[in-house]
């Protein structure tokens, strides 16, 4: 099936590792032209150099801090130019603190603020122009859990709603201007980061981590960890013009996670 986002300039913010990453592969194999952000400039260098050299597409790397006005206005306004305008573009950037509430401090939230929400609403802000003068585009957020509490992960949590609704309150107001507005859900994606959270958790519960995705996948009724494929396809066919009609929608790719209660 023919996706139709061959020569779209597609943005993905987040995008050195894990899902941010499988994304702008997925998106520069179907032929649209990427740029993408991270912090750390070597790594996201790296990232766009084995996207490009594997698709044959042009993949932009930008360094870029999200957490900050003038990251995600410079990154959106550079990768315009660069690429030569927007036609889609993907949130993902934004890790935020676990802990008990109790002893989680101002900033564990104030981090995760800036990082997620305002890092999404400062993105698209600034990508809305460029958009209306191609005459429409995509705008897909990626969220972490929303129809489920994620224990001791209460800024986080509290975001990933906060996105949910926001999606949705913009898709009304953007959808007469041919601009379409969502947001992902994933459930539990194996990544790096994933990793490295199961690797203490084994740590500190003196298991093992085989142990610890066992349990893991025991709460899935699709029996098995999604994978960055699962979540990249997915953004795939909702930046598409297969999708035109999908619009204020919040997607959950979990295996059915979310329906266990």
């Amino acid at each position: 099936m023919d996706l139709g986002i061959a020569g779209k300039r597609a943005l993905v913010t987040g995008a050195s590792e894990g899902i941010g990453e499988g994304v702008a592969q997925a998106l520069a194999a179907e032929g649209a032209r990427v740029a993408i952000c991270a912090r750390t400039a070597s790594k996201l260098e790296a990232t766009a150099a084995r996207i490009a050299g594997e698709t044959g597409i042009e993949v932009v790397a930008i360094p870029a801090d999200m957490r900050s006005l003038a990251g995600c206005e410079g990154f959106v306004d550079e990768a315009a130019e660069r690429l030569g305008g927007i036609d889609i573009l993907v949130n993902n950037a934004g890790a935020s603190a676990f802990g008990a509430f109790v002893d989680l401090p101002d900033e564990a939230f104030t981090d995760a603020i800036n990082g997620k929400l305002l890092g999404y609403i400062r993105c698209t802000r600034a990508a809305i122009p460029h958009m209306q003068q191609r005459g429409g585009g995509v705008i897909l957020n990626v969220t972490g859990a929303t129809q489920q509490a994620v224990p001791l992960h209460t800024p986080g949590s509290a975001c990933n709603a906060a996105v949910r609704m926001f999606s949705k309150e913009l898709s009304m107001e953007l959808g007469p201007m041919n601009i379409r507005v969502n947001s992902l859900g994933p459930g539990r994606i194996q990544t790096a980061r994933s990793d490295r959270l199961q690797k203490a958790m084994a740590e500190e519960q003196g298991t093992s981590e085989e142990e610890i995705r066992r349990g893991l996948v025991s709460t899935i009724p699709s029996n098995r960890l999604g994978t960055v494929a699962d979540i990249a396809d997915a953004i795939c066919f909702l930046a598409s013009e297969r999708a035109t009609y999908v619009n204020g929608s919040a997607v959950v790719v979990d295996g059915s996670k979310s329906l266990v209660i």
